[in-house]
C-alpha cells in the first residue's frame, strides 16, 4: 500500500476512529527520525492508538525487525490490527493490556516509542529504561506540561542523554473563499539515549 521507504503516510490513509488517537503525520515523521531505526531492530510502540507509529516503524525495520504494539484500549488494538492488515504489515505483535504489566514480559528493545499512556508516562519510561539496550533510543511524544516536567525530572535522575524538540504544525484547509491554515496542538518530542 505504501510504496515508499520514507516515513510520512498521510493521516487519511489510516483507518480511524474519533476517540482513538493517532500520531499525526508530521509529528510521526519526526518521531521516527529521532528513533534512528535500522533493519532488524526490536521496537515497542507503547500506547499504540491507531497503530500509525507501528506501521511506519515496521516499514523501517523491515521483515527482520519486530514491533510490539501495546495499548489498554481494545478499540485501539482492533484499529491497529486493521491498519496493519491494510498496509500489509506482518512483523507487528499487538498486545492488549496495561503497559506497566506488559513491558517486563517483552524482549530487550533497540528503540521505544511512548505515546498515550493515561498519565503513567514517568513510570512507563522507568520500565522502558530497564528494557532498552545500551545505545538504544526512547522517543516520547508529550502534549501536557505536567507530563513534560515529570519526565524531565526522571531523565535527569537516570542520567540519560536527552534531545528536546517542540513542534507546532499548521495544516491547510479549503474554505469557500480560499485556503486557511489551522494550527494543531504543539507536541514536545523528547528523545533519550541509554548510555
Amino acid at each position: 500500500m505504501w510504496k515508499y521507504k520514507t516515513p510520512g503516510i498521510p493521516d487519511e490513509e489510516f483507518e480511524r476512529l474519533d476517540d482513538v488517537p493517532i500520531t499525526k503525520e508530521e509529528v510521526r515523521v519526526i518521531q521516527i527520525s529521532k528513533a534512528r531505526l535500522k533493519r532488524g531492530y526490536t521496537v515497542y510502540d507503547i500506547g499504540c492508538g491507531s497503530g500509525s507509529i507501528s506501521v511506519e516503524s515496521a516499514i523501517q525495520v523491515e521483515s527482520t525487525g519486530k514491533i510490539y504494539a501495546v495499548d489498554f484500549d481494545p478499540r485501539a488494538i482492533d484499529l491497529t490490527k486493521k491498519n496493519l492488515e491494510k498496509f500489509e504489515i506482518s512483523n507487528v505483535t499487538t498486545i492488549l493490556g496495561n503497559a506497566k504489566e506488559k513491558i517486563p514480559e517483552l524482549p530487550q528493545a533497540d528503540a521505544i516509542f511512548i505515546g498515550g499512556t493515561g498519565g503513567d508516562t514517568k513510570e512507563i519510561l522507568e520500565l522502558c529504561h530497564d528494557k532498552i539496550k545500551s545505545g538504544g533510543r526512547i522517543v516520547l511524544g508529550i502534549i501536557l506540561i505536567e507530563t513534560l516536567f515529570s519526565v524531565l525530572e526522571l531523565i535527569k535522575k537516570l542520567n540519560l542523554s536527552v534531545d528536546i524538540t517542540q513542534i507546532t504544525i499548521s495544516k491547510s484547509r479549503k474554505t469557500s473563499t480560499g485556503t486557511m491554515m489551522l494550527a494543531r496542538n504543539p507536541v514536545t518530542i523528547i528523545s533519550v539515549t541509554k548510555i
